[in-house]
């Protein structure tokens, strides 16, 4: 591709006498300023230096650029940016860090930045500006125009990702760019050269003309031929260009450590200063004393210009703030007519208005071209219609966000997809590097007006860990960042055009789970104003702060309340910037707050609006009751649907935080802040025995019991079929009625808008009834038809979370179908909702049964025993009855044990409760004794009444049995531990195993010691 450095020799570019002598005026600035530097550091004057000694050749390049080319730098390029046209009194107050100044005094010395002379603000992160500079490179290829971008890297950063995604770019588009690697050996201590890229052979060699950093005329000529072709159309061109570091790293650095006396006396020779002045002497261009002359003079003036520039004004600690971002774009502009949206259709027509309104608006993403316009199909047709301004990317996202940077940088109005928002941690570096801090880091002097939008959120079972995350704190805790989520199609195009409106990135999070929900509006859609709340329902009594999905569940616990309690519910919508005096109006009004919030709870939005009231005194003086977090946990979004929902804010969580929060009616209590964590992070294992263990078990889910004698009518649904899809078509019925239906076989077809997609059965029967026909749109989980079988499948218990929008069931107390005497009984009515719904529960039921064996110290019964029979011998209770006395009491503390799961799967919590006892009888049979209303019991009469129940079950008795626990008897008979069968709806059997001995260690395990045990079984039936 190149000649080699040997075939340029000799073929030399015509450089005028006045331009020679420029270019070494050039290098002695830039060196006698590095020095000035160093003496001003050992003087203890400014703070930091990073020298460019060693690459001052470079100015070779920059004096032959034009006005309307870009140079995207690194730290080492002094002689680059001067050749450029910056001065050394600029630079001067750079490393002062003056007011007067590119970047306001807030980056360290050696970070240039200069708008007017197209040299874009440096960045640290070294390579972190070579994708951007890819960006205003393809911005001046999109305009046709013959210039052309200079960007340079060190060949440490060499090694970085971003490197390798900015040299694809480039050669991808064919980007009128210059990749220049400045290779001095070293990445501060650690030698490279046997480890970069091109010497591991990972760099095609022949694309990388090879040259001699200290040979200034090779460089000179070099460039010249590259901006020939590179201004002709033909592509970015390599250089890499070895050079020598003449000084330590930084003025932190001493290379004296790590570089040997040898080694640095022999840099000299590399000087590209000595090397040039040797030449133009030799030419006979300048004579030894004229430079002599020029060293001096030049030297004396930038020691004027450091000293003017001590002098010079600083920053005032008042604009601390300034240029964070621009105050967000004021529009009041009718976007879409009035008529029926989803977020997806406004989406892709708030785009195609943009894509009209302004040439300079550029859509990038990957997929986003038709025929695919998008795995959501957010831009199907733009790529179409827009060809010029509609792009597919490549899976690279760092290359989307460091590009978009680059672009809008450039003056283009990027609009870029990602693809998933839970994608951007690859170009996270872009984000936190460049994007976000860009206008701030250079006073105003360059921005970044770009628009990422992505996906985001769950509630849509099937994403799993990176396709269902909410990360919206993560993105909002960098100052720089705007961020929204819209909840509804209205919200989603008037908040997406102001964003596209706006001077600063725009983080646009699209709610998944909501992005094809219809919405009729009889108005027109209209323009919103980013920082602005919404208030989607007027309340009294308590404040409720949602956003994205969890408005929807917000509204759905709204709703369940009915006109229980007054409830306000308010869109935060925009995070950054954040109504915050919305949040506070409405606190004021209601004294009561409950923080609704997909993302995890550490560090998230909902903790900061929590802080921002509670640290406001006059409004944390007003309230009533604590505020509360309802939040997902600090965990992921697991694939299976029962770990997403179990992880999820639902309706029954937020409806519970909005009863608890109106429980304290008048004044406030000292109590702790509530925080609903739902899943919350495992506690240590409790032991079986312990108290602890009684506790942890009590509130556990019992499952109910099925019928198994009965054949199953097994519903048949559209299943989950992708991201994004959320109905389909039905293109044929492959089973009729009465069909044999085999496991796995195909029962119909449905066509999406990516493929036909067979619908098998997970069941062996006949086919039942077809509840659609061909050519008819069906929802995902709706149902199609029905099989008959006899057999029950687990995976059933997932169609209730596999549906798009799962309505949670509301659970209340009933009358017992099998026992119509009873009705009073149950007469209070609870809202009681199991960890998993009744419908999984029911699935559940062919699960092997359970079983849990404690180990319980015999001693306390014992005693308790032999005290009674010395005092009554007679009556004196049995240890099954004191062991049944204890679990009422306990049953009393702890609600979950006082549940009854009804035949009709429903469920019932009563403060009075009976208590079964399994009797056993002749012939290996068994009966239950129930002692009704048995926690209303004293001691004597629970005695009295525990022996006449076990009796005359054991004479023929049947009582009407609703029990929630059933204790066994069968200790008595030299049982050591067993699972008895009990019939529902009792939930749980206790079973009471004999005394015995064992061999148990003790803590001190030298010594082994027998203890007397009774055995406990709960059987969870």
């Amino acid at each position: 591709m190149f000649p080699s450095p040997k075939e340029t020799i000799g073929v030399e570019a015509e450089i005028s006498k006045e331009d020679k002598l420029r270019l070494l005026t050039t290098m002695l600035e830039s060196r006698n300023a590095d020095l000035r530097e160093q003496n001003l550091i050992r003087q203890g004057k400014g703070h930091f230096h990073v020298s460019g000694m060693g690459h001052e050749a470079l100015a070779a390049v920059s004096i032959q650029m034009e006005p309307g080319d870009y140079i995207v730098s690194y730290y080492r390029d002094r002689g680059l940016v001067l050749g450029r046209g910056m001065t050394t009194r600029q630079l001067g107050l750079e490393y002062f860090a003056k007011k007067n100044t590119g970047s306001g005094g807030r980056q360290m010395p050696s970070h240039y930045s200069n708008a007017d002379l197209h040299i874009w603000s440096v960045p640290t992160p070294t390579g972190s500006q070579l994708l951007p500079a890819c960006g205003i490179a393809w911005g001046i290829q999109l305009d046709r125009k013959e210039n052309l971008v200079v960007t340079t890297v060190g060949d440490a950063a060499t090694r970085q990702g971003d490197f390798f995604e900015a040299i694809c770019f480039a050669k991808e588009k064919k980007l009128p760019l210059l990749f220049l690697v400045e290779d001095n050996a070293y990445g501060i201590s650690m030698p490279t050269r046997q480890t970069n890229p091109l010497a591991l052979n990972i760099l095609e060699s022949e694309n990388w003309r090879r040259i001699d950093g200290q040979n200034v005329q090779q460089i000179y000529d070099s460039g010249a031929e590259a901006f020939d072709k590179i201004r002709a159309g033909g592509g970015p061109f390599f250089f890499w260009i070895n050079m020598e570091r003449l000084s330590s790293h930084t003025s932190s650095d001493d290379q004296k450590l790590y570089r040997s006396e040898q080694e640095l006396r022999g840099l000299e020779k590399f000087d590209p200063l000595k090397c040039w002045k040797d030449q133009l002497i030799e030419e006979g261009i300048i004579t030894a004393d004229e430079f002599a002359k020029l060293d001096s003079e030049i030297k004396e003036r930038i020691r004027r210009e450091y000293a003017e520039a001590e002098k010079a004004e600083d920053p005032s600690p008042n604009e601390l703030l300034a240029n964070v971002t621009k105050p967000p774009p004021k529009i009041d502009k009718e976007i879409l007519p009035p008529g029926k949206y989803r977020i997806g259709d406004t989406v892709n027509k708030t785009l195609r208005a943009g894509l009209e309104e302004d040439p300079r608006r550029i859509l990038f993403g990957e997929d986003i071209e038709d025929p695919k316009g998008g795995v959501f199909r957010l831009t199907q047709k733009l790529s179409s219609d827009f060809p010029n301004q509609v792009f597919n990317s490549p899976l690279a996202e760092s290359t989307i966000l460091g590009v978009a940077c680059g672009l809008a940088a450039y003056g283009k109005r990027p609009v870029f997809e990602m693809q998933f928002i839970d994608f951007i941690y690859p170009g996270f570096n872009q984000i936190v590097t460049n994007m976000s801090n860009l206008r701030w880091r250079s006073f105003g002097n360059w921005k970044c007006p770009a628009v990422i939008y992505a996906p985001y959120g769950a509630y849509l079972p099937g994403g799993s860990l990176w396709h269902s995350q909410a990360n919206e704190s993560a993105l909002a805790h960098y100052p720089g960042l705007n961020v929204v989520i819209p909840s509804t199609p209205a919200d989603a195009a008037g908040l997406l055009w102001t964003a596209m409106h706006a001077e600063d990135p725009v983080i646009f999070l699209i709610p998944k789970h909501l992005l094809w929900a219809e919405h009729q509006y009889a108005e027109p859609i209209r323009a919103v104003p980013l920082g602005r709340a919404r208030q989607c329902t007027n309340g009294s009594d308590v404040t409720v702060i949602a956003w994205g999905n969890t408005i929807e569940k917000s509204l759905e616990a709204i709703a369940k309340i009915d006109n229980e309690i007054s409830v306000e519910l308010v869109d935060l919508r925009s995070i950054v910037p954040c109504d915050k005096a919305a949040v506070e109006d409405s606190v004021r009004k209601t004294h009561r707050l409950v923080v609704v919030q997909e993302d995890t709870e550490n560090c998230s939005v909902g903790q900061m609006i929590i802080s921002h009231i509670t640290g406001t005194p006059e409004l944390w003086n007003e309230m009533i009751s604590p505020p509360i977090l309802v939040s997902k946990a600090n965990v992921m979004i697991g694939y299976n649907p029962i770990y997403e929902y179990a992880a999820l804010p639902d309706v029954e969580r937020i409806t519970a935080a909005i009863r608890s929060s109106v429980a304290t009616k008048h004044e406030r209590v000292a109590v702790a802040a509530g925080v609903d964590r739902g899943t919350a992070e495992p506690e240590p294992e409790a032991q079986p025995g312990s108290s602890a263990f009684a506790e942890a078990t009590a509130d556990k889910p019992l499952p109910a019991t099925a019928d198994r004698s009965k054949r199953r009518v097994q519903s048949i649904t559209v299943p989950v079929m992708g991201e994004g899809i959320r109905n389909a078509k039905i293109v044929s019925l492959l089973k009729k009625p009465g069909d044999p239906v085999a496991l796995d076989d195909e029962l119909c077809e449905v066509e999406t808008d990516k493929a036909v997609y067979p619908i098998q059965s997970s069941f062996a029967g006949v086919m039942g009834e077809w509840k659609t026909k061909v050519g008819d749109t069906v929802e995902i989980g709706q149902e199609l038809g029905t099989l008959f079988t006899d057999e029950a499948s687990l995976v059933d218990q997932f169609q209730e979370a596999a549906e798009v929008s799962p309505k949670s069931k509301i659970v209340e107390a009933a009358v017992s179908a099998a026992e119509p005497g009873d009705r009073g009984r149950h007469d209070r009515h609870y809202n009681i909702e199991p960890a998993l719904s009744p419908t999984i529960t029911r699935k559940l039921s062919h699960v092997i049964p359970a079983n849990l064996q404690i180990d319980a110290r015999w001693d306390a019964i014992r005693e308790a025993r032999e005290a009674a029979k010395k005092k009554d011998p007679k009556h004196a209770a049995s240890p099954s009855m004191m062991i049944a006395w204890s679990v009422i009491r306990a049953m009393e503390k702890h609600a979950p044990f006082r549940r009854l799961i009804l035949e009709d799967d429903q469920i019932v919590q009563n403060d009075d409760f009976d208590l079964g006892v399994a009797v056993a009888l002749e012939d290996d049979r068994l009966a239950t004794a129930v002692i009704t209303n048995a926690n209303k019991k004293s001691w004597p009469e629970f005695v009295k009444i525990y022996d006449e129940a076990v009796a005359s079950t054991r004479g023929g008795r049947v009582d009407a049995m609703n029990a929630p626990v059933v204790i066994t008897s069968l200790g008595a008979f030299g049982v050591k531990a067993g699972a008895p069968i009990v019939v529902p709806p009792s939930v749980g059997t206790l079973f009471v195993g004999t005394a015995h001995r064992e061999l148990i260690p003790n803590k001190n395990k030298s010594r082994i010691r027998a203890q007397a045990l009774k055995v406990f079984s709960i059987r969870i039936s």
